[in-house]
Formats: structure tokens, sequence, C-alpha cells
């Protein structure tokens, strides 16, 4: 346990120092280009160029697939099952990659023929964006292999360096649209679709030139069981994957349907919000993936559900570090951090927040689900449920229930997930449900709760300042201190973590030494 922890520190060590540069640039990127587009064009490209919103979901959720079968392998100490994998893998994805392709231009005809509402005269700037984005989408799921190998190889170095540059050159892509002279959406959507093309393709040539097992030669590596066990896992887990991304695109049209392309710009900034503040829970998810599953291919299952316990609980905790005071204090941070706040987009951002939250508990079982490769009865029961809160929304939305109505609904949605997950983790994995409502579920949301009601006291003394928030933030760091330690963390837990901080404080010295 000791030797994961400290690979999984280490991991989300090099990925915070790159968060610490991209989440304020990602930000002020967020600032620049909704003043640049404005909030019509802003809602539009949101709308319509939606899957480049997806790129990043549907990366992580394919290539962690993929990356089970590369860490289950590393696990085994099998090299040449490694070199089988990868070759398999990249056949699939390349067929993937041409149904997707051919799904999103069948679904584009019918979205601009009756379905989104846009204004005539943007119509063809968004079939132009629509169209950056599928060809961004078709290079995207080409990749997966070589995210998956990346992840397997836990080189989360290159992933910081690349999320910098990232970073970077998209803050000047917002900057030259800010100053261009022609159609500045059509602009825009063409840069993030190069862009992501561009990244996707410095990834798969520094996989060939570093990894041995990145060796494409299908003939000589794909046997005939192999390619039938990764095809019903990934197919399995495809079907889940895409359920959930006809959800979360399927929002945006629903909102649209009823309330106009301007509130698909509250919910594009919710969106940013969201990504940005969970991002560091995912970077977590991003170190843990490849110990539970490298565990579980040793044989350990004691020590793959230990770390996913541990660090499902480590990952609400972070989020709840930066959630408190952003919740506690949205309406005066949005007011600072964008000129012009779209309607909607506070209500939209806190309840957004507070679903991730729900659904940070549970989302290291799901790796632990997938790490004992029965997936197929998991994915039925969770894709079945996918679409009905979309389904419910579209009824309230008939009703004139307002726009907010949507996240309420995905925020019940995610309640019941957590239900279904916690049954097939017990199936699957044989955990415990009562030992982790109370030993999890139950601690992190007292913490939670204290930690709210203790920040949010100046609001009844204060009105919105620089002061008022100062002190937000210090009294929620503390209550931050006091309630995880206090109430969130076992006995055992306490004990790493102080092992953790004192090999830590040894590190700082001997580097300053």
């Amino acid at each position: 346990m000791n030797n994961a922890a400290h690979r999984v520190v280490v991991n989300t060590g090099i990925l915070y120092g790159r968060m610490a540069i991209t989440v304020f640039l990602s930000l002020y990127t967020t600032r620049v280009i909704l003043n640049a587009l404005g909030t019509e064009d802003f809602g539009i490209f949101n709308l319509v160029a939606g899957t480049i919103a997806m790129l990043a979901f549907l990366n992580a959720s394919m290539a962690a697939a993929t990356q089970r079968f590369m860490s289950f392998a590393q696990g085994q100490g099998d090299e040449l099952r490694q070199r089988s994998i990868f070759n398999v893998s990249v056949v699939l994805h390349a067929i993937i990659a041409i149904v997707i392709l051919g799904l999103l231009e069948g679904a584009g005809y019918i979205l601009f023929n009756g379905v989104l509402q846009i204004e005539p005269e943007r119509m063809h700037a968004a079939w132009m964006v629509y169209q950056f984005a599928a060809a961004s989408m078709f290079f995207t799921i080409l990749s997966v292999p070589y995210d998956a190998v990346i992840n397997a190889r836990e080189n989360m170095l290159l992933f910081a360096v690349l999320g910098v540059v990232e970073a970077f050159l998209k803050l000047g892509v917002a900057i030259f649209i800010a100053n261009v002279a022609s159609d500045k959406l059509v602009v825009y959507g063409l840069l993030m679709a190069a862009l992501s093309v561009v990244l996707l393709l410095l990834r798969i040539a520094y996989c060939h030139v570093r990894y041995q097992e990145c060796k494409l030669a299908p003939s000589r590596y794909i046997t005939r069981p192999l390619f039938k066990e990764m095809t019903s896992f990934a197919g399995w887990s495809f079907f889940g994957t895409s359920s959930s991304m006809v959800a979360n695109y399927g929002q945006g049209l629903v909102l649209n349907m009823f309330f106009g392309a301007k509130v698909n710009a509250a919910q594009a900034v919710a969106g940013q919000v969201s990504g940005q503040l969970s991002a560091f829970a995912s970077t977590m998810l991003r170190a843990l993936n490849p110990v539970i599953t490298k565990s579980e291919g040793a044989g350990n299952r004691e020590l793959m559900l230990k770390v996913s316990i541990t660090g499902g609980k480590a990952n609400f905790f972070l989020l709840m570090l930066f959630y408190v005071p952003v919740i506690v204090e949205m309406p005066y941070l949005f007011e600072l951090w964008l000129k012009n706040v779209p309607e909607f987009a506070i209500i939209f951002s806190s309840l957004l927040l507070l679903r991730n939250m729900v659904e940070q508990l549970f989302v290291t079982l799901v790796s632990s689900i997938a790490a004992v490769g029965n997936i197929k009865n998991y994915q039925i029961v969770s894709s079945s449920l996918t679409l009905f809160p979309l389904l419910v929304s579209y009824v309230l939305f008939q009703v004139d229930f307002p726009p907010y109505a949507l996240y309420i609904v995905f925020l019940v949605y995610s309640v019941v997930m957590s239900a279904v997950i916690l049954y097939f983790s017990k199936k699957c994995c044989s955990l415990s449900i009562q030992s982790y409502l109370r030993d999890v579920v139950a601690r992190c949301f007292l913490a939670f709760l204290l930690a709210i009601a203790v920040s949010a006291s100046p609001l009844l003394m204060l009105e919105h300042s620089v002061l008022r928030f100062m002190l937000v933030v210090a009294l929620s760091f503390l209550s931050f201190l006091a309630t995880v330690w206090w109430i969130g963390l076992s006995a055992e837990e306490k004990g790493i973590a102080k092992r953790l901080f004192i090999n830590l404080l040894r590190f700082l010295k001997s580097s300053l030494s």
C-alpha cells in the first residue's frame, strides 16, 4: 500500500504542477473568448461544437478501457501481450473512428434541418464549426491507444507538459480571435480543431519513439482470442461511453430547443467552471487507475479495493477544498471573472458542482469494476438509465419548468447511479456496501456540510467584497483541515497521511540542502 501510495502522490504532484498553470490560463481564456465572440456566438459554438467539449471525456473513457488491459498485462509482467493489446486497440479504434464520423455526418444533416434553434444568418458558420469538430473527433479516437499506453506507463510528466502547452496555445488562439477581421466563430472553430489534432499527433509520435510496445504490426501480433476479448470489453465500454456522450450533448440540445443559444452560453460557463475545478480530482484519478488495475492484475484484490476506497475519499476532499469557497462566493467570483455573466450561469454552475460531489465518491469504484473486467451487466444497466434524465427534462420544459430544472434532474440521476455502482461493486469486487456507506459516504458528506456551514457564516454579517471573500477562503481552509482530519479520515488513513507528510518534509529538506 505504501509503494502504491507513493506512486500516486508523485504522479499527482506532477499533474498538480501542471494545473497550477493551466487552470488560471483556461479561465482567463474563457473570459477573452466570451467577450470576443459575444454571448450568442459563444453559445452557438458550445452547442454545435459540443463534440469538441466531449473529446476529453471520450478520450479518457475509451483510453481507460484499453489502459485496463495494458496495466493488467504489466501487473502480470507479460511484455508480448502488451504489444498485442496495442495492435488490437489500434485496429478497433480505427473502425470506431470511421463509424463515429459517419454517425456525426448523418446526425448533422438532421440537426441542421429543423432541430437547432440558430439565427439563419449564423447557420452556415455553425455548420462549418460542426465539420471541424467532426474531423477533430475522428483523429481523437485514433489516438486513444496511445493515450492508453501513456496512462499504463504512468508517464504523468508528458501529460503535464502537453497540458501546459495546450493552455498557452488556447490563450494564443483567444487573443488572435479577439483581433481577427474574418468571421470569428468560423476561425475559432478551425483553430480549435487544428490545435486538438496537432497535440494528438505529438502523443502518437512520442509513443512510437519511446515505448517498445508501440510497434504497429497487426498481422504479427493480433491473436483471435485477444481480439475477441478486447472487442467485447471495448464494445461494452464504448456502449456506456457513447450513451453518456449522447446524454451530455443532449443537455445542450434540449436547452437550445426551449430557451435558445443564450442559455447554451450559461451552460458553457458552468461546464468550464466544473471542468477546471474538477480537474484536481480527475488528475488524481488518472494517477490512481493504473495502480488499481495493476493490483488486480497481480491478484491482489485487497490492495485494489484499498486504493480505490482511499482514492475515492481523497478525490472527494480535493473537490471539497476548492468547491466550498467557490459555491459560497460564486456570484462575487463571476462578477470578477466575466464582464457579462450569462443568465442562469451561477445556478447552473452551483448545481453542476453539487452533482460532481456526489459522483466523485463512486468514480473509483467504477475503475474497480473495470479492473475486474466483468462490465457487461454494469454497462447495460447504467447505459439504460443514462437517457432518462433527458426525457424527464424534456417533459418538464414542456410544462414551463425553468432551465435549471435539467440540472436538478441530473443531480437526482447521479444519486440513483451511485446505488447502481455500489450494487455492482459488491457483486464484482466483494465490496461491503454497509461499510462503504458508513466509512466513506457518511464521513465525506458530513465533513462537506460542516465546511459549507462554517464558510458561509460571513455572508450573514458582511456585504460582498474582497474582505468577505478572503474571510470565506480562510474559514473554508480551516474548516476543511478540521473536518477532514477529525471526521473524514479513518485511523488507518490518518497514519498513511502522517507518513506521506513526513516523507514530503524529508524530500523537501534534502532538495533544499
